[in-house]
This record gives structure tokens, C-alpha cells and sequence, in this order.
């Protein structure tokens, strides 16, 4: 934890009472955020100065909706349909990230990297779902049947009484909700090799 001089806690305490956002106090002083935010997040802001944060405040808002939208704009330019080339290419980088390198195994908490990388395994390499085994890893502070359900909305394989689940002790509830999901390929040891042979030739080519 950074110590500061006293002088400095009441330049931020000050700052903020006239309404400074974090970003601009952190900014004015040349002092990081984790510190800004430790001194002066229960300083409250003088009624007077209520509108200059919250007009700041909006504006940010603003700024970063229209930034979103371009990125969106310049993203569907870029990537306004995507080949079996494409998507081959982003599974092999998924796996590369995520996936075991002993056998076909792909991990994550991340329901929409679960959801895209069936999909990209159903689809481009023709993985059946009944070559497809989902597990679960939760800790013991998670309600397991919920914890199914979610996961089988998000694979789209019925999940039950004979799904694997690996029961973790201690409390992980706010930062893993529905824990973790497991995605494996029976007799994925080609397939495994398919997708390392797709990132070699990446790398060999950069």
C-alpha cells in the first residue's frame, strides 16, 4: 500500500468535495486510482458542486457510448461475415489460449468462450454432441443444481445426475457464479493435433 504525505489525503479530499471524478483527481495529482479511490471514496461531494460531477460524469458516459459504437461500426466493416477458414483459425487460438496439451480438454468460466468454441467444433469440425463430454468444477458454497442448469443452457447438453463434478472447498460465489465448465472430445487426439498443426503454421508464418 502507497503512503502519502498528509497534504497530498487533503488535496484529494478537496478535489473531491468540489465534485473531481477518480480519473481527474488521479490525474491533477499525479497519484494512482487504487490510491485516489482509498482516500476519497466516502468523502462526499458538497451539494453545490453536484452538478459539475454529474454533468463529468454524463459526459464520460457519453464519450464512451459513441467510442463503443465505432468500435461495433469498425468491427462489423472488418468482420462482416466470417469463413470456415476464419472461424477454424479462431477455435485453434481459443484452444492455444485455454485448452490442455495432453489430451482434448478446454476450460473456462467465460459462458460465451464455452458457447462460440462448441459452436465452432460442432460446425467447422463436425464434433457430434454425443462425442462431447461436459464437467463441471464449483465450489462448495455454489448451488449445484443451478449451477447445471446454466450450463446446460449455455452447451446445449442436457446435464444431470451422471455429469462429473469436481466440488471445490471455500467460497468463490461472487467472482465464479456458475463455476467453471470443462469441455472434452472422446478420442479428440486427432482433432487435438489438428489445432495445434493450425497454430505451428501461425507462427511459423509471423
Amino acid at each position: 500500500m502507497q503512503k502519502i504525505p498528509q497534504t497530498q489525503i487533503e488535496k484529494i479530499s478537496s478535489l473531491r468535495k468540489h465534485g473531481y471524478s477518480f480519473p481527474e483527481i488521479s490525474a491533477a495529482l499525479s497519484v494512482p486510482k487504487t490510491t485516489v479511490f482509498r482516500y476519497a471514496q466516502k468523502v462526499p461531494i458538497q451539494a453545490r458542486y453536484l452538478p459539475r460531477w454529474l454533468e463529468r460524469r454524463n459526459s464520460s458516459k457519453i464519450i464512451s457510448d459513441k467510442q463503443w459504437a465505432d468500435a461495433e461500426t469498425k468491427a462489423i466493416n472488418l468482420i462482416y461475415e466470417t469463413s470456415n477458414k476464419e472461424l477454424a483459425m479462431f477455435g485453434a487460438a481459443l484452444y492455444w489460449a485455454e485448452g490442455s496439451k495432453k489430451d482434448f480438454s478446454f476450460s473456462n468460466t467465460d459462458p460465451a468462450m464455452i458457447k462460440v468454441f462448441l459452436n465452432i467444433l460442432r460446425k467447422i469440425y463436425k464434433v457430434a454432441d454425443e462425442n462431447i463430454k461436459i464437467s463441471v468444477r464449483i465450489y462448495e458454497d455454489l448451488n449445484r443444481s443451478a449451477c447445471l442448469r446454466f450450463w446446460t443452457g449455455i452447451t446445449g447438453i442436457k446435464l444431470g445426475k451422471h455429469t462429473s463434478i469436481n466440488i471445490l472447498k471455500g467460497s468463490k460465489k461472487g467472482k465464479l457464479r456458475y463455476g467453471m465448465c470443462r469441455v472434452r472430445v472422446k478420442k479428440g487426439g486427432m482433432l487435438l493435433k489438428e489445432l495445434c498443426a493450425i497454430n505451428n503454421r501461425v507462427i511459423n508464418l509471423v
